[in-house]
């Protein structure tokens, strides 16, 4: 069961906070980080300052979801089709992932936070790449909240690398085909032992799931809201879960 720190939430937060029920938190909340790029230009800035502000969100999101007892977030923060944007704003967007990771290191690892990356790390730039395996070396053995960052992430790429990876196995002997199960493709994928999200947050109003966790997403809950992502704080994620924990779960079958 979550332990709640109010410590860091406000009085109104904290009437919210009252109406969640601990034992139907969500495990696993993964995030479409959308809308960066439009709150800046209607601010009238360029578009790397939306990037830049949706740090603040990050922050808020991670110590909001620590304080409640959440144990993993996933955060869409590129996916292998942003490529495709301007290359200045992808070189800023690199950038600053690096030196925000780079920066935080220290005081995530105080924080007893495990920091990942998900996707096709091989492909990102040389410094950006040690940047990561940096902070995921410095805090592989911390066993607190688990943020997983999915930087050039695919969900279709996901599970093309999983089918290549049990095809090998298949030709070397070590698996039968004709066996194959659901558990054996789930341990395929980048991240075999993180709990599939329970919800799945999006902001700027888009109803798509943009590649994102193809897989993993089977059975989450959804929240979207029209805010861009520089706008989000801990109020919206307590409206998030305040909504989530009205749904009813079913996987398929039918309410008692």
């Amino acid at each position: 069961m979550p332990d709640f720190d109010l410590t860091n939430f406000s009085t109104e937060e904290r009437a919210q906070i009252a109406l969640l029920e601990p034992e139907r938190m969500p495990q696993h909340i993964a995030v479409i980080m959308d809308g960066n790029g439009r709150w800046a230009t209607r601010q009238g800035l360029p578009r790397v300052f939306g990037h830049a502000a949706g740090v603040e969100s990050v922050r808020a999101m991670f110590n909001a979801c620590d304080d409640l007892g959440i144990r993993y977030i996933t955060l869409y923060s590129f996916s292998t089709e942003n490529w495709s944007r301007p290359a200045d704003e992808i070189d800023a967007l690199m950038n600053l992932i690096d030196m925000q990771m780079r920066s935080e290191a220290e005081h995530l690892n105080r924080k007893n936070a495990r920091i990942r990356q998900l996707g096709r790390v091989e492909d990102l730039p040389e410094k950006l790449v040690e940047t990561l395996r940096y902070i995921e070396e410095l805090t592989c053995k911390n066993t607190g909240i688990t943020i997983q960052f999915a930087i050039n992430y695919s969900g279709r790429a996901e599970l093309l690398d999983a089918a290549k990876k049990l095809t090998r196995a298949a030709a070397n002997g070590e698996i039968n085909p004709d066996t194959l199960t659901e558990a054996d493709v789930a341990a395929a994928l980048y991240r075999p032992d993180v709990p599939d999200p329970d919800l799945v947050i999006r902001t700027a109003g888009e109803m798509r799931v943009s590649n994102y966790l193809l897989w993993q997403i089977a059975y989450s809950e959804f929240w979207v809201t029209p805010l861009f992502w520089p706008e989000f704080r801990a109020p919206h994620l307590l409206e998030a879960l305040l909504n989530y924990q009205q749904r009813k779960r079913k996987f398929g079958g039918i309410s008692a």
